[in-house]
């Protein structure tokens, strides 16, 4: 299934849902802390879930539980930059298990991933929305309700569309 993110709304399958992006808007060209969601065509490739708080996920994506030491890298000078990390981490890092639910369903895009360049921007998935769609530091936030849906309808080949 291909997902299309167009001005605030993901489009997938039948279904149009709101969702938040980073505070600046869309960008051609992003760069780490800039508060940009990258333009462009990316795969889901994993996801990380609060095994405390959502039930089971069937899906054929790859899954992973998120544990309190798990982190993703945000830091230039780490050669961990924009990978996962376990804390205590010598470098700045964004952690996974928070309080707040943002982080209880994360779909790690493959945004920057294959062939890291630092400073280009990291940690880009598509995680839950905060109250009033409040905007992002670059990611895709939908509601629980809209997450569910989106998982029951993809797959390892599908896409997302940011344009």
């Amino acid at each position: 299934m291909h997902i299309k993110l167009k001005k605030k709304y993901l489009y997938y399958s039948k279904y149009k849902a709101k969702c938040s992006i980073g505070k600046r808007g869309i960008a051609d060209s992003k760069v780490e802390g800039d508060n940009k969601t990258p333009r462009g065509s990316f795969k889901i490739i994993s996801i990380f879930y609060r095994k405390d708080r959502i039930q089971e996920i069937k899906t054929d994506i790859k899954k992973r539980i998120i544990e309190k030491n798990m982190g993703w890298c945000d830091d230039v000078r780490s050669k961990f930059y924009n990978k996962l990390i376990r804390f205590p981490f010598r470098y700045s890092a964004e952690k996974l298990y928070l309080k707040n639910n943002i982080y209880d369903v994360i779909l790690i895009l493959d945004y920057n991933i294959k062939k890291i360049s630092r400073g280009r921007g990291s940690a880009i998935f598509i995680h839950l929305a905060k109250k009033k769609y409040l905007p992002t530091k670059g990611c895709i936030a939908l509601s629980y309700t809209d997450m569910k849906l989106l998982i029951q309808n993809i797959n390892k080949k599908s896409k997302i569309t940011i344009y």
